[in-house]
């Protein structure tokens, strides 16, 4: 996940752009933050996802082949 310190900036900038707008260098660090946020939140996501495993009432494993064809790969890398 991303530092403390940058998701302040990001509040910081997020306030600061409601309340007076921002200025060039800052909208441009806003983007990046915020695109930094996102990379951070879907690696996180994926991870999370490769370890869930979907079992039906039978005990039979039914997680989407998609599901497992990701994981496979992930295992080889």
């Amino acid at each position: 996940m991303l530092a403390k310190e940058k998701l302040k900036r990001i509040s910081e900038l997020s306030k600061k752009s409601k309340l007076e707008g921002l200025t060039k260098e800052e909208k441009k660090e806003q983007q990046s933050l915020r695109e930094e946020y996102l990379k951070a939140f879907r690696k996180g996501f994926r991870d999370h996802l490769h370890t869930i495993k979907v079992v039906d009432e039978e005990g039979t494993d039914v997680t989407p082949l998609k599901l497992k064809q990701s994981k496979e790969r992930r295992s080889k890398n």
